[in-house]
């Protein structure tokens, strides 16, 4: 049986919402799209849905370009306990997905699963370098056409999550862009290549600048307050390209606590498996062989700290919630850097 005969089997509702990770990539609003366009054939109604916010960024551009309707959760009126949700381009109880309303019941995904969840369906590949190609291999494998919009979108996130194929590209991945290309609209997809890095982030580069650190190519790094989840990652991948760096970790403040951003470009460094392990007991995380993103909230001391002037650095600066959100969170990076260079050592 085919992929979208077995989606189709498990849908109970004529309308259903199609949900993807918190701060939504190319990737995921792609995959979402592709989605969409399928059910929509089959005469299922759908709502595309995700929490964060997206202004200026490459995705926000996107939606616009390519007339995608995203609707961020608290905008959701129609949405109850019962609504059926596909979790597409993320995974239920992961760190970067809110937990909606209604009822997850399907999961389509690339990423590496770290906790065992009921689906009614699932296709989880981790093998496959951006969700996009799995999606396009429903319509392929299905029959459908592939309308030009439809095609440029998921060409798009392929482009993007594989870092124009040159990162964690599966024959998927390949076969994939290589029968997307010539239905994809190229002056979009021209369009869609321009950067659209804004004045004001430039702070956000410099910061990360002017705090990076590198110890024995692991570099750590700071973007400030408030950097949102596309350009954090960005600036990671700036990093990333010194000849002297193979890991990067850069960090946000968030009001509620401390995002992550990690690359890796080392083969006997695992992005998604180390941001998982070291963020054990402060925050959580994870991701592919290659990137990965991780959270630690204000609040979370380590069970395993010692009783030494880092674990009071710690305490102090989570229990006092008036402070500015950098002083807060200074003890939890100390920890955090710590972490992530033991796990590193101990491989």
């Amino acid at each position: 049986m085919q992929h979208l005969e077995h989606i189709l089997e498990c849908i109970h509702d004529k309308h259903i919402f199609i949900q993807t990770h918190n701060f939504p990539d190319p990737d995921a609003i792609a995959s979402a799209y592709g989605l969409k366009v399928l059910l929509e054939k089959k005469g299922i109604g759908t709502t595309i849905c995700y929490k964060g916010r997206i202004d200026d960024t490459i995705t926000a551009k996107m939606a616009q370009l390519l007339a995608i309707d995203i609707v961020e959760q608290e905008e959701i009126t129609d949405m109850s306990a019962e609504s059926e949700i596909i979790l597409v381009d993320s995974q239920k109880g992961n760190a970067n997905v809110i937990d909606m309303q209604g009822n997850e019941i399907l999961c389509i995904d690339h990423h590496p699963t770290y906790e065992n969840q009921d689906y009614r369906y699932s296709d989880i590949r981790v093998e496959v370098g951006a969700c996009a190609s799995i999606i396009a291999g429903y319509f392929m494998e299905s029959g459908i056409p592939v309308d030009k919009r439809t095609a440029t979108a998921l060409l798009y996130g392929i482009k993007v999550d594989t870092a124009n194929m040159t990162r964690g590209v599966s024959p998927l991945d390949l076969e994939m862009f290589y029968r997307l290309f010539p239905l994809a609209e190229h002056a979009l997809l021209q369009k869609l290549d321009t950067s659209v890095l804004h004045m004001k982030d430039l702070r956000a580069y410099a910061n990360a600048i002017d705090t990076i650190e590198n110890v024995n190519r692991v570099c750590f790094a700071n973007t400030g307050v408030d950097c949102h989840e596309a350009l954090t990652a960005s600036i990671s991948d700036f990093i990333l390209a010194l000849d002297e760096v193979d890991v990067v970790i850069v960090s946000s403040y968030r009001e509620d606590g401390i995002k992550l951003s990690v690359r890796s470009s080392a083969p006997w460094c695992n992005a998604g498996k180390l941001t998982n392990e070291a963020l054990k007991g402060i925050g959580n995380g994870g991701g592919h062989e290659h990137m990965a993103g991780g959270f630690i909230p204000f609040g979370n001391i380590p069970q395993n700290s010692d009783a030494n002037s880092s674990s009071t650095d710690i305490n102090h600066a989570v229990s006092v919630e008036n402070q500015p959100v950098e002083q807060r969170a200074e003890g939890l990076l100390k920890e955090m850097k710590k972490r992530f260079l033991q796990k590193i050592e101990n491989g």
